[in-house]
């Protein structure tokens, strides 16, 4: 307990908030008292680590409460009228949210679509809810051996389809890596299995030799006159490393990011400073520069990325980036979170706790309209899915605009995605200024024009290689107007 208060204290306000994180702790201690997990550990660790971890993403007051009461409904006698009693509405509203949301389960489709429809619909009222359930997720999946191995694949299948996309979503890649790495070994084993045998030694050997450059990259870069605040390396985790492997035929030399280096400074023009310091070490590889600071990626992301012909010519990544860029990239939306003093009594749901740069996780609302679209429960957990949980790409409009879309989308998907009208229309399509075929995939970074007419109406081919499901939706309909007006005729 001490150990957390001291923490709490660092983003507590109030001497009256300090008593009531103490008393949330005593009474979830004693709701849980006797309650015991799968793994023989008090049921209340799960909650105190849940609390903490809110903490650490430095969330406000209330939600790190609701974080100690969030099963206190659901297992307990305590009720939400004791809630409100002790703790007040604001919590209330937290730990409610919280338990409507229940359990994502696959457990039939029309169950799996209807707690999705929940989470979506509590991400639109207040993201604190979900910050909740991603904390508990966390708990969840690091203890996650105790379960019998069905359960274990079951959960972290949930964990690797929804929670993991939905905290990259929210900017939160670090806590995205985790999660999917704590549910790989349950889906994969042989290939995780694989990666130990093969990748380890590997891992340690790039360490090794990032270690072995960074006095020389530190001296050239003081030389300059830069102010480094930290050099480091980042591991890539082992679930995306697969990913890559399987595109280069297993081949752990050909990825280039295994292990980075990740260099932190103080402004956005020492970040540049040290790419041109870098570019003067070692010659860059061709169309490996990635500037995500001029462009950001739409969960928030920023940094420099460049991968250069490095000592003994090894092709080796550097990641740079602000000491806040890197607090927004380990963060996401955490990093953003703005405590409001101003407490009424209602209106929960209009972020009293607001985030700043809210614009940044526009999707959340788009996420809610575009949901209503799809009635059917299974069409519903395929669109989704597909069009806002897998690998997505980030292209780029002539007028500098960055859309968000799936893997493998192609200029019709882009033409949807910009307007009904526009995809509809669509006649041809330029990427970076070339004349492209309507099937031609689209990759991160393309600069995409969609050249329209009047009188074009979608192609029945398009349904064999467009990729979202809106898309999908809209060609269906447009062929059935289509075949209708002939039928009048």
């Amino acid at each position: 307990m001490d150990h957390l208060l001291q923490a709490f204290k660092k983003i507590s306000r109030t001497e009256e908030e300090i008593g009531l994180l103490e008393k949330a702790f005593r009474i979830a201690e004693e709701a849980h008292k006797g309650q015991v997990r799968k793994s023989g550990e008090p049921y209340f660790r799960h909650v105190y680590f849940t609390a903490l971890r809110l903490m650490e993403w430095r969330l406000d007051p209330p939600t790190i409460i609701a974080g100690f009461l969030h099963d206190i409904v659901e297992d307990t006698a305590y009720t939400l009228s004791d809630v409100r009693r002790d703790f007040g509405d604001e919590v209330v509203f937290l730990v409610d949210g919280v338990t409507k949301l229940g359990h994502i389960k696959y457990r039939g489709v029309k169950a799996q679509a209807e707690n999705l429809r929940k989470m979506i619909l509590a991400l639109s009222q207040d993201l604190r809810v979900v910050m909740i359930k991603l904390a508990d997720r966390l708990h969840n999946m690091r203890t996650l051996d105790a379960l019998p191995p069905v359960k274990q694949r079951r959960i972290a299948m949930e964990t690797s389809e929804i929670y993991s996309p939905l905290a990259y979503r929210l900017g939160m890649q670090n806590l995205a890596g985790e999660l999917e790495d704590l549910a790989f070994p349950y889906i994969h084993p042989e290939e995780y299995a694989w990666l130990e045998k093969n990748v380890t030694e590997k891992y340690e050997e790039r360490e090794r030799y990032l270690e072995k450059i960074k006095p020389m990259l530190a001296k050239a870069l003081a030389d300059n006159g830069i102010l480094v605040l930290n050099i480091d390396f980042r591991a890539k985790r082992w679930s995306s490393l697969w990913k890559k492997l399987k595109r280069y035929d297993m081949n752990v030399e050909q990825v280039y990011d295994l292990v980075a280096k990740r260099i932190i400074v103080r402004t956005i023009e020492d970040c540049y400073a040290v790419l041109g310091v870098i570019h003067q070490l070692w010659p860059p590889l061709p169309g490996r520069i990635k500037d995500y600071i001029a462009l950001p990626k739409p969960n928030g992301y920023r940094s420099l990325h460049t991968t250069v012909f490095c000592e003994d010519n090894r092709p080796t990544e550097f990641q740079i980036r602000t000491l806040e860029m890197h607090d927004e990239a380990e963060n996401g939306i955490a990093a953003h979170w703005i405590y409001a003093e101003s407490k009424t009594t209602s209106g929960y749901g209009e972020h009293k706790t607001q985030i700043a740069a809210k614009r940044k996780f526009a999707w959340v609302s788009q996420l809610r309209d575009w949901q209503k679209q799809f009635p059917g429960s299974k069409e519903f957990l395929e669109s989704l899915k597909i069009d806002f949980f897998r690998d997505r790409i980030f292209v780029i409009t002539p007028k500098g605009e960055v859309i968000d879309l799936p893997a493998a989308s192609t200029p019709v998907d882009f033409a949807y995605q910009i307007h009904s009208q526009v995809g509809d229309q669509c006649s041809g399509a330029k990427v970076n200024d070339r004349i492209v075929t309507l099937d031609h995939k689209l990759q991160s970074g393309d600069v995409v024009e969609i050249l329209v007419q009047k009188s074009k109406r979608p192609s029945e081919s398009w349904i064999n290689f467009v990729k979202t499901a809106t898309a999908k939706k809209r060609v269906r309909a447009s062929l059935r107007a289509k075949k209708r007006l002939r039928n009048t005729k």
